[in-house]
Order: structure tokens, then C-alpha cells, then sequence
């Protein structure tokens, strides 16, 4: 085997020792200026559209095109002229390789392992809910917030955490920042994980629920997956597309059977209840966590990749053949007056809050700093990664943005508006959003329940079933005008599909954070390749967010249903505190001229974050305010009233308990997150007037590791590839080259 990895310009190269790339030819100067045009005149057509009827196509290509620029150059010069990306040299995967954590992994599949993961609800359902305000705010955050936040803390954090033998998040603030600043840190993380995998957890449970479809095709991803594992592991080292190719055929396979034995006697053994399916989630988590990462959770989240990605560039393509046009104003009454009846607050800070994981995402930061840095073959490949995954999630959710707002707006408000302001039923659903100012009548929305075959759409709250009925919608334009009940149905599968992987990974993530944490203590059990504490910390975080989704779907008002409204303020205050340590270590690391990079971005999420959490906390308005909101269900109470969504006396107490409560928690955490802020501060300040500081980076090894360091390896890589094969021989190295 060759010895180091050459440099090359995309791949490791000479831009890893500074330069940050390579100048243009005129074909590229000519190709980045007609995209860079195209993206131009689309953002133009979008900002000065004003009561006009357009197009949905100019926010897709306003979007792919903004993305490519951005991959092509902000990528680039992040990853080698800030961070000095060095594919020379051996990353943990490499070094700590033992089958179980540490697993050198084709970049493809890694990639797909990493999208997989990262992509939950939030690039789903947050768009959709923030569609309330109209599409430009939307737009502009998804696009501009994902270029310079979310990719931004996605790459540099894995970068960060490789170099640092894939440590968790928690763990580096506690070595990087200090004692307080880390415990703060430390505990602020865990508990938002538990809730964010609670919540992620409850939405899968919902969607499948008495859907036998749903559960065939996804329980038969496990056994595919496991196949994979084994067959690019024992069978076939390396053939990665050979694995691909079979197992994309048998999804396919599983997602047609499910349309076939809904009706059967097997669909109705698979109609399962949603106590079992917490069941089953709990232990399929529990087995994800433990079993070595190859054989399990990458072949089983690349395989969803396949799905995810498929669907999307589907409905990409379904919009180009439908192109249909945008029912929403750019801007509605609801952000200026901030009185929308989907969710209360104004357009700032809680757009920002509510499209959440579309843009920029804390939990993507556990995943940064988990699973995915401990798989990296090439110091290179946490550009496509990292970055690169980041944009394509950015990307479902300008999809899932789309798809809201093509849709009749009157049906929009009339599914995502609580039952007590819709009244549950078709016609008191059309008065009131005919209160709002649209002419959806009742009989326009018992149309939309029968197309997709549903009793009801009114008050299917939480954006899920808009966004199904907004993909159905497109895709029966596209393909005839026909189906839309099996494309409904088929988008309600997807979207459990598309969430459960972020289940599977963040379990083991946690996993990952308890064991560094209490490893400071008894070192023992902070070594990942120690069985027993693998079992024992998996066994904890399972057991933690199980429970509070057990009682969450036994109590319509327990358990992670109270918890719910702390998701999106406290996701987006787990990635200040990931953006703090970057810029900590930015600095640390003598490169204060490209603290900005990450500075930036965490001036603005902090901003936003706390003032969202003021809010929470202090407004007046018992719809935005906890304690607010408390005190006006007390005095309900104190009165005899029962006031929704308590039924009775009993619920008004657990109504005027879960308010405190968040209100509590949310104090909580913003409090943390200062504390983590300050003491980042100080560390700063030292390092700037040191010109620097020790950090905890693990120092260089050579790589003996031939590998391309981007999706596709330069003329380079290939001849370093065809060097070592000379050496190794013909067979198994060759048909590896080859395929790569």
C-alpha cells in the first residue's frame, strides 16, 4: 500500500498547506457565471413579486443555485484555508480502528450515514409551519441561514472533533473551555438530546401508527441493512455500488410490498398500537447503539439515504413537469402582526426558531462530533460530509416549503390550526379561515379529505400531513392527475422513514456523551471499545427518552408532549453552544483573522436564541409567555372554567404544570448557554493576547490510507490509487479503485 496521500487541489492538496484552490479555466469561469446569473435573476423575480401570481420554479433554482456556489467556493476555502484540511494525514478511523466505533468507511456511504442522521423532522416540518409567515422569510433563512450557519457548524465541528479522536461535543467544551464552562455544557446537551430524541421519536410513532404500510417497509429495512453490512464487510469488501444496487432494489421492493399487505391479514398483525411501536423503537434504538457500526446503523441510514434523496430530487423534478404556482403572499399579515393561529410569536425571532433544522441545527453538531469524525478516511472528505450533507437537507426543506405553499392557503390554515380554533369539523373550518380572508369553502376541503382518503383534514396539526397532502398534490400533477392517495399515504411513509434514522444515530450519539462524560471519573468506562459500558450507557439514554415518549402516548398532556415546545428554542440554543466551540478553537488555534467564520454566525444565534427565550419566559402574552400562560390557566381554574386544550379540572393542573415547567427549563438552558458563552469569552481574551493556546489535538500521523478525499477523485488520487494497486496486485485492490 502507498505510503502517504499525495495533495491535490479538491482532494487534500496544495490548498490544505494555504492557497484554499486553484485558478478557474475559462470553461469554469463561464459555467459559475451563467449559475451565479441564474441565481441572480431568480432572487430578483422573488423580491420584487408583490400580489402577482409566480412560480414555484424560481425558489427551487433560487435555492440549487445559491447552493452550488456556495459548495463550489465557501466550502472550499473553509475546509482548506481555514481549518488546513491535511489528507495526509491518518484520521481516527484510521488510527483507532476497531470495528465496532472507529471504522475507516467509503466516503459514499459515510455520506449517506451522515445525511441520514442529521435529516429528522425539522427539514420537514418546520418550513411547513413557518409557510404561516409567507415564502420570502422562509426562503431567504433557509438559503442564506444554511450557507453561512448550518454547513458552516456542521463541517467545522466534525473537522474539530476528528482531530480530536472523534470526542462529543460536551466533552471538547469541558477540555477547550474549562470546568464550568464544560459541566454547563455537559448538561445543557444531554438534556436537550433526550428531548430532541423524544420528539423525533414521537412524530415516527404517530406517522405509523395503524399504518401497516409504514411498518412493513421500514422493519424491512433493518434485515436489508444488516445484509449490506455483511456483504460489504465478508462478502464483497469494497463493492460499494454492487451493494448499493441490491439494496436499493429490495427498498423498492419493501415500499411496493407495503401498498400490497396493508389490506391483508399480515397488514392487520403490522396495525400496531402506539405503546408497541414505542416498544419497538426503544429496542431497535437500544440495538443500533450497541451493535458495531458497520453491520447495522451506516448501511441502514445509507439505505435511507437512497429514499430520502430519491424523493426529494422526485419532487424536484415533479415541480419542473407541474411547475406549479405559488398560493401564499411573500409576506403575510401573520408576520407583521404576529397573531398566526399555526404558532404564536413574530416573525422575529420565531421563524428562525420554527424553520429550525433547515437552516442551522444543534443536534446536527452531536452527529458532527459522534458517529460520523470516527468513520472519516480522509481529512478532505469532511467537505462533502459535512458541509456537503448540510446543503442537501437544506435543500428537503426549501422542498417541504414548496409544498406548503402551492397548496390552497385556506386548506393550510384549515389543517394546521388547533381544533379549538377550527372547530374539528369542514364547515366550521371554512368560517373560520374565511375569517382570515381566504374563499376555501367546506365543501373545497371535504374535496381535499376525499382525494387523499382521510375523514378529516381540519386541525391535522404539526405540518406532516400538509406537507403529504402538498407532495401529493405536486406528484399527481406531474404523473397524470391522478393517485393522490397513494402518493398522500406514500409521503406519510416517507416522512417516518425519513425521521427514524436521526433516532438511530442520536441514540448512539448519546451513547457516545455518557460515556465521555462519566469516563472523567472512571476512566474505564469512557473507552468506547469496552462492551459493558457501550450496554450500560445505551441502556440509559434509550431508557430516558423512552420513557418520556411511553408517557407521552398514554397522556395527550404528559411526558414529551409537555416537552414539545421547548424542541425549537432549545435546538437552536444547543447550536450556539457548538458554534461557541468553534470559535473558541479558532482562536486557540492562532487563526483570530477567520474567527468570523464561526463568529458571526453565533453573534446571530445568540441573538436570536435569547431573545426567543425572553420571550418564553417573560411576555405577557399568555400564547408566547409560559408563565404568562400559566397564570391565566390558574386563574381559569381558580374560576371553575375549563379552557382548551384541558378537558377537565385535572387537565387544567397538568396544563398550569407543564407551563411552569418549560418555563423553568427553558430559564434553564438559556442560562447555561450564557454561562457556556462567558467562560468561552474569557478563554478568548486569553488566547488573543497569547497569540494562541494549547489545545487537546491529537498530533499528526502519517496515513498509509489511498483514498479520495472528495465524491470523486482527481487525476491525481487516481494515479496514487493506480500506484498502490501496482503494489498490491491484481484483485480485490483493483476492483476497489476501479469502483471508486
Amino acid at each position: 500500500m502507498a505510503g502517504t496521500m499525495t495533495r491535490t487541489d479538491d482532494g487534500g492538496g496544495a490548498s490544505s498547506a494555504g492557497s484554499g484552490g486553484s485558478r478557474l479555466s475559462m470553461k469554469s469561469v463561464l459555467i459559475w457565471t451563467a449559475v451565479a446569473l441564474v441565481g441572480a435573476v431568480c432572487w430578483g423575480v422573488l423580491a420584487i413579486a408583490r400580489g402577482e401570481t409566480i412560480s414555484a420554479l424560481w425558489l427551487l433554482f433560487a435555492a440549487l443555485s445559491s447552493y452550488a456556489i456556495a459548495y463550489r467556493f465557501y466550502s472550499r476555502f473553509i475546509t482548506y484555508r481555514v481549518l488546513r484540511a491535511d489528507s495526509r494525514r491518518a484520521t481516527p478511523a484510521e488510527r483507532l480502528e476497531n470495528g465496532v466505533d472507529f471504522d475507516v468507511t467509503d466516503r459514499r456511504v459515510l455520506f449517506g450515514h451522515h445525511f441520514a442522521a442529521i435529516a429528522g423532522a425539522g427539514p420537514l416540518v418546520g418550513p411547513v409551519l413557518a409557510a404561516q409567515m409567507g415564502y420570502l422569510p422562509g426562503t431567504i433563512w433557509i438559503v442564506v441561514g444554511v450557507i453561512f450557519a448550518g454547513a458552516v457548524q456542521d463541517l467545522v465541528v466534525m473537522f474539530f472533533s476528528m482531530r480530536r479522536n472523534g470526542k462529543s461535543l460536551g466533552q471538547m467544551i469541558r477540555e477547550e473551555i474549562g470546568l464550568v464552562g464544560g459541566i454547563a455544557a455537559l448538561i445543557a446537551v444531554f438534556a436537550i438530546m433526550i428531548i430532541i430524541l423524544a420528539v423525533l421519536a414521537l412524530i415516527v410513532v404517530n406517522a405509523l401508527a395503524e399504518s401497516p404500510w409504514g411498518v412493513f417497509s421500514i422493519a424491512l429495512t433493518i434485515p436489508i441493512a444488516l445484509f449490506m453490512g455483511f456483504y460489504l464487510r465478508v462478502l464483497r469488501p469494497g463493492r460499494v455500488l454492487e451493494a448499493t444496487g441490491i439494496g436499493v432494489a429490495l427498498l423498492l421492493l419493501a415500499i411496493v410490498g407495503g401498498g400490497w399487505i396493508q389490506d391483508t391479514a399480515l397488514g392487520e398483525t403490522l396495525t400496531l398500537s402506539k405503546e408497541w411501536l414505542v416498544l419497538a423503537l426503544v429496542v431497535y434504538g437500544f440495538v443500533a447503539s450497541v451493535l458495531p457500526v458497520w453491520m447495522l446503523l451506516t448501511p441502514r441510514d445509507y439505505l435511507s439515504t437512497f429514499m430520502k434523496i430519491g424523493v426529494i430530487v422526485l419532487l424536484a423534478i415533479s415541480l419542473i413537469v407541474a411547475r406549479p404556482v405559488i398560493q401564499a403572499d411573500a409576506v403575510s399579515d401573520f408576520a407583521r402582526e404576529g397573531t398566526g393561529p399555526v404558532f404564536a410569536g413574530s416573525l422575529f425571532p420565531f421563524v428562525f426558531i420554527t424553520i429550525a433544522c433547515g437552516a442551522l441545527s444543534g443536534f446536527h453538531a452531536l452527529i458532527s462530533s459522534g458517529t460520523t469524525p470516527k468513520m472519516v478516511a480522509k481529512e478532505g472528505q469532511v467537505r462533502l460530509i459535512g458541509y456537503g450533507g448540510m446543503l442537501m437537507e437544506s435543500f428537503v426543506a426549501i422542498s417541504a416549503l414548496i409544498a406548503a405553499v402551492v397548496i390552497d392557503q385556506g386548506l393550510y390554515f384549515a389543517m394546521n390550526s388547533p381544533a379549538g380554533a377550527t372547530g374539528g369539523t369542514a364547515e366550521s373550518a371554512a368560517a373560520f379561515v374565511q375569517g382570515l380572508g381566504f374563499d376555501t369553502t367546506a365543501q373545497s376541503i371535504a374535496a381535499a379529505s376525499a382525494a387523499v382518503q382521510e375523514d378529516s383534514l381540519v386541525s391535522r396539526t404539526g405540518g406532516a400531513p400538509a406537507l403529504a397532502v402538498g407532495l401529493a398534490q405536486i406528484f399527481s400533477q406531474a404523473f397524470g392527475g391522478g393517485g393522490q392517495a397513494f402518493w398522500y399515504h406514500f409521503a406519510i411513509m416517507f416522512e417516518a422513514l425519513f425521521i427514524l434514522t436521526a433516532v438511530d444515530a442520536g441514540t448512539r450519539v448519546g451513547r457516545f456523551m455518557l460515556q465521555d462524560t462519566i469516563g472523567n471519573v472512571w476512566k474505564k468506562f469512557g473507552d468506547l471499545s469496552w462492551r459493558p459500558g457501550n450496554i450500560i450507557a445505551s441502556a440509559v439514554v434509550v431508557g430516558l427518552w423512552g420513557t418520556v415518549l411511553y408517557i407521552g402516548v398514554t397522556d395527550p398532556l404528559g411526558g414529551v408532549n409537555q416537552l414539545f415546545p421547548l424542541f425549537g428554542i432549545a435546538n437552536q440554543l444547543l447550536a450556539a453552544i457548538a458554534l461557541t466551540l468553534c470559535t473558541v478553537l479558532l482562536v486557540k488555534h492562532g487563526k483570530l483573522r477567520y474567527a468570523w467564520v464561526t463568529g458571526i454566525p453565533l453573534a446571530w444565534d445568540l441573538v436570536i436564541t435569547m431573545t426567543a427565550s425572553w420571550q418564553k419566559i417573560f411576555s405577557a402574552d399568555p400564547r408566547v409567555g409560559y408563565f404568562t400562560q400559566a397564570g391565566v390557566y390558574s386563574d381559569a381554574r381558580a374560576a371553575g372554567e375549563v379552557l382548551a386544550p384541558a378537558q377537565n379540572q385535572d387537565q387544567m393542573d397538568q396544563v398550569i404544570f407543564n407551563s411552569t415547567l418549560n418555563g423553568i427549563l427553558q430559564s434553564v438552558f438559556a442560562l447555561l448557554t450564557l454561562v457556556v458563552a462567558v467562560h468561552a469569552a474569557l478563554v478568548i481574551a486569553r488566547a488573543i493576547k497569547a497569540g494562541g493556546l494549547p489545545t487537546t489535538e491529537e498530533p499528526a500521523v502519517e496515513s498509509k490510507l489511498v483514498e479520495p478525499a472528495g465524491l470523486f477523485a482527481t487525476a491525481e488520487e487516481k494515479r496514487a490509487m493506480a500506484d498502490r494497486d501496482r503494489l498490491v496486485g491484481a484483485g480485490a485492490g483493483r476492483s476497489e479503485a476501479e469502483e471508486k
